[in-house]
C-alpha cells in the first residue's frame, strides 16, 4: 500500500486526496507520532487524539489564509506534521529544532504562538474582527479542549464573541469526559441536519415570519431551545449567542468534514462540540492517557528525586502534624507532584482547573478563616494571577505559602514555560518572604520555613533533580533573612542565589573565590552583603532569572543606597526569550555556569 504521507507537503497536497484516503493518512499519522515523540519526548496522548480533527479542519478550510488558532499547543503535532514539518519531527524541542508549541515565527500556518491555556478563543476573535473590518471572507478557528474551558478568559472571550456577528467557529475538543453521552449514529445524525443549509434556511425564514408575531416568535425560539436542549448540552453556549452543534464522534472523519463544511457556510458565531479519546490508536496511552501526557525521550535518565518529588513529600509530611494546611493547584496535580497528597489527604485537596487566579483567591480566602493553604504551581503560570497574589494575599498579609515550580530555564519547553521571571515580579511586592534553595534538604527546610511565617511566603526551585543531597525528614526551619557562608576565599565574592550555588562552587575550586549561598532574595541578609562587599574587590551575583530586577539588582540597590562603592557583577538570564533546548546547554550559553563564571572574574582584573 502506497504511503500517503510521504507526498502530504503541505495542506494543498492534502485536499487533493479522496476523502475515503483520509482513514490511512490517520494511521500513518499515529505511527509517526508514537515513533517521534517517543524519541524527542513531547505530547503523545493529547496528539493522538486529535488527528482526524485535524486532518478534517485542514481539508476543510483553506489554510493558512483560514486561520487555526490551537489552544495550549502541545496538540498541534499534526498539524505541524501536515503543514511542512514532517521531516523534522526528529528535532522536535530540542535546540535548533521545532517548538512543541506553535510559533508565529516557525510557519505560517502557526497563526498564534501558545504554550499557556485558554486563550484561542480571545485570539480568533480578534482575528475574526480584523478580517470583518477589512471586509475580508477568511475564518477563524479556535480549537480549545476541555480543560483550557475551566479558565475564566475563555469564556470572557465566549461572552464577547456571542455578541458580535464575526465568522468565528469555536471547537471543543472534549477529551477527557465528555459533557453529554449523547454521542453516536443520532448525535452525528443531529449535527449534520442542525448545521446545514436547510435548518438553517427554515429557522431564518419562520423567523421573519413569526417576527411579526411577537408572541408565537418567543414561544418558537424557547420550543427550539427546549427540545435541542433535551438532545444536546449546548443551552449555556446558546444563551452566549453561538449556534451549538454537537456533540459528534470526533474520529469519525466522514462527519467531521460533511459538519465543518456546513458550519463554514454559516455566518456568525458556531460552537461545535466534538468528543475524542486522548491516546486514540496506541493501546498504553489509551489505557494511560495521563502518563502518556507528556514523555520524555527514550534515552533521558534520572539520577535522583526531582525538585516537585521533594516537594511533595514535604507536603504530605507536613499535612499529618498541621491539620489546617490545605494543598490547590490549578490543574497541575502531576506535573507539580500532588498526587500522593490526593491521595491521602483529599479532603484537603483542591485542583481548581486551569483557573490561576482563582487559586490564589481561594488561598487568600482560607487564609482568612485560619487555614494554611498551599499554593503549587509553575513559576510561568503564576504570571497569569499576579494582582490576586498582590491584591489578595499580599495586601492583606495572609500566610499562603506558594511553592514555585519550574524555576528559571525549563529546557525542551521552552520560553513559554519558562520561568525567568519570579524574582523580579515577586521582590517588589511589599510582604513577600521569598527563598530560592541550593539543594533539596534547604528546599524542604525553606517550605517549612514559608509554611510557619505569619504571612506571604514563596519558595522557587528549578525543574528537575538537584545536588543529589541526602533529605532530613525532620521539618526545621532557617532563620529568616540569613545567608550561609559556604566558601571563604579572596578577592572575589560570588553571591550565588537558588540553582547557581553548585556552579558558583565550582568556580570557587578554580579561583579561590568567596562563594556565599544567599537563600534570602527578600528579605536581603544585607549585613552579610556589607561584610562582602567590605572585604572583597570585586562581588558577582548569579541567579537563574532575568538579570533585570532580580535578585543581583537587590545587590546592587543596597549597596548603591549605603553608598559602597565595591563593584557588582550581575549574572542572570539577558533580555531575551530564549528559545528550547538542553537545559545545561542553555546555561552554558548564558555564561551561568562555573566556566561562565571564570570568564567574568578574568575579564573584570584584566580590564
Amino acid at each position: 500500500m502506497e504511503n500517503l504521507l510521504a507526498h502530504i507537503n503541505c495542506p494543498e497536497d492534502l485536499r487533493q486526496l479522496d476523502k475515503k484516503q483520509l482513514p490511512q493518512l490517520a494511521e500513518e499519522l499515529r505511527t509517526l507520532i508514537v515513533d517521534s515523540v517517543q524519541q524527542t519526548g513531547g505530547h503523545i496522548s493529547s496528539n493522538l487524539g486529535v488527528i482526524e480533527l485535524t486532518l478534517a479542519l485542514h481539508y476543510v478550510f483553506n489554510t493558512p489564509d483560514d486561520r487555526l488558532v490551537w489552544d495550549v499547543g502541545h496538540q498541534s503535532y499534526v498539524h505541524k506534521i501536515l503543514t511542512g514539518r514532517r521531516d523534522r519531527m526528529n528535532s522536535m524541542r530540542q535546540a535548533g529544532g521545532l517548538s512543541g508549541f506553535p510559533k508565529r515565527s516557525e510557519s505560517e500556518y502557526d497563526t498564534f504562538g501558545v504554550g499557556h491555556s485558554s486563550t484561542s478563543i480571545s485570539a480568533a476573535l480578534g482575528m475574526a474582527i480584523a478580517a470583518q473590518a477589512n471586509n475580508d471572507p477568511r475564518h477563524s478557528v479556535a480549537i480549545i479542549g476541555d480543560g483550557a474551558l475551566t479558565a475564566g478568559q475563555a469564556f470572557e472571550a465566549l461572552a464577547h464573541a456571542g455578541d458580535l456577528n464575526t465568522n468565528l467557529l469555536v471547537i471543543l475538543n472534549d477529551n477527557e469526559m465528555s459533557i453529554s453521552k449523547n454521542v453516536g449514529g443520532m448525535a452525528n445524525y443531529l449535527a449534520r441536519l442542525l448545521s446545514g443549509n436547510f435548518y438553517a434556511s427554515a429557522r431564518e425564514g419562520s423567523k421573519k415570519v413569526l417576527e411579526k408575531i411577537p408572541p408565537a416568535w418567543e414561544i418558537a425560539r424557547r420550543a427550539e431551545e427546549h427540545v435541542k436542549g433535551m438532545m444536546i448540552p449546548g443551552t449555556l453556549f446558546e444563551e452566549m449567542g453561538f449556534n451549538y452543534i454537537g456533540p459528534i464522534d470526533g474520529h469519525d472523519i466522514d462527519t467531521l468534514i460533511a459538519t465543518l463544511r456546513n458550519l463554514k457556510q454559516r455566518k456568525g458565531p458556531q460552537f461545535l462540540h466534538v468528543v475524542t479519546k486522548k491516546g486514540k490508536g496506541f493501546e498504553p496511552a489509551e489505557q494511560q492517557p495521563c502518563k502518556y501526557h507528556g514523555v520524555s525521550p527514550a534515552n533521558s535518565k534520572s539520577s535522583g528525586p526531582s525538585y516537585t518529588q521533594v516537594f511533595g513529600r514535604w507536603l504530605c509530611d507536613m499535612a499529618k502534624i498541621e491539620p489546617d494546611l490545605i494543598g490547590i493547584t490549578p490543574a497541575m496535580c502531576e506535573g507539580s507532584g500532588l498526587n500522593r497528597f490526593a491521595e491521602d489527604f483529599p479532603d484537603r485537596y483542591f485542583d481548581v482547573g486551569i483557573a490561576e487566579q482563582h487559586s490564589v483567591t481561594l488561598a487568600a480566602g482560607l487564609a482568612c478563616e485560619g487555614k494554611k493553604p498551599v499554593v503549587a504551581i509553575y513559576s510561568t503560570f503564576l504570571q497569569r494571577a499576579y494582582d490576586q497574589l498582590i491584591h489578595d494575599v499580599a495586601l492583606q498579609n495572609l500566610p499562603v505559602l506558594f511553592a514555585i515550580d519550574r524555576a528559571g530555564l525549563v529546557g525542551a519547553d521552552g520560553p513559554t514555560h519558562a520561568g525567568s521571571f519570579d524574582l523580579s515580579y515577586l521582590r517588589c511586592i511589599p510582604n513577600m518572604l521569598v527563598m530560592a534553595p541550593a539543594d533539596e534538604n534547604e528546599c524542604r527546610q525553606m517550605l517549612t520555613t514559608g509554611f510557619r511565617h505569619n504571612g506571604p511566603s514563596a519558595v522557587r526551585y528549578p525543574r528537575g533533580t538537584g545536588t543529589g543531597k541526602t533529605i532530613e525528614t525532620a521539618l526545621t526551619s532557617l532563620e529568616i533573612g540569613k545567608a550561609e557562608l559556604r566558601h571563604q576565599g579572596e578577592k572575589v565574592a560570588i553571591l550565588a542565589f537558588g540553582s547557581m550555588v553548585a556552579e558558583a562552587e565550582l568556580a570557587a575550586q578554580q579561583s579561590n573565590a568567596t562563594v556565599v549561598n544567599m537563600r534570602f532574595v527578600k528579605p536581603l541578609d544585607t549585613e552579610m552583603v556589607k561584610a562582602m562587599a567590605d572585604s572583597h574587590d570585586l562581588l558577582i551575583t548569579i541567579e537563574e532569572n532575568a538579570v533585570m530586577g532580580g535578585a543581583g539588582s537587590a545587590v546592587s540597590e543596597y549597596l548603591r543606597d549605603i553608598g559602597h562603592s565595591v563593584p557588582v557583577r550581575q549574572m542572570g538570564l539577558p533580555d531575551e526569550f530564549l528559545d528550547h533546548g538542553a537545559h545545561k546547554q542553555m546555561l552554558t550559553d548564558c555564561g551561568l555556569d562555573a566556566t561562565g563564571i571564570i570568564d567574568m572574574i578574568n575579564r573584570f582584573f584584566s580590564a
